[in-house]
């Protein structure tokens, strides 16, 4: 297995089945260009088995801390630990981008991804409940 960070728009593209819907030419070269938003994909022989995308929140008071936007892993490779290697290479570039932390927003009936994230060193910190505001456009 190899992680490397997506630069271009194919490799987001070529990542679509890791998402929940299709993938948008438009949207991966935004995601590309925005300050702060990354993402990593993992290669099992040869092609995309995993990703993890992360965004930089930066905030006067407090500093940089890094959120998992999310985890995926193609369900053939699940249980190879190719999850936690992501996670993990995430927290690796946060450290070396001076984050003071990271974290995720897990269903609590979301046993696999609690499991994966507690593998890789997570804490709980709290019960975590968000809402959601849909915005329709176009």
């Amino acid at each position: 297995m190899d992680i490397r960070r997506a630069t271009t728009v194919a490799e987001l593209t070529a990542a679509e089945h890791l998402y929940d819907g299709p993938a948008r030419a438009e949207w991966a070269e935004r995601f590309l260009a925005a300050p702060g938003h990354l993402m990593l994909i993992a290669y099992a022989d040869g092609t995309p088995a995993g990703m993890v995308s992360g965004i930089e929140m930066l905030h006067p008071d407090k500093g940089t801390e890094m959120c998992l936007y999310e985890l995926s892993v193609d369900e053939a490779y699940r249980r190879r630990g190719i999850g936690r290697a992501l996670t993990e290479a995430l927290l690796e570039v946060a450290r070396e981008r001076g984050c003071y932390d990271m974290w995720v927003g897990v269903d609590t009936g979301n046993d696999p991804a609690l499991a994966t994230y507690r593998a890789a060193g997570a804490k709980r910190d709290g019960i975590f409940t968000m809402l959601t505001w849909e915005l329709h456009t176009g």
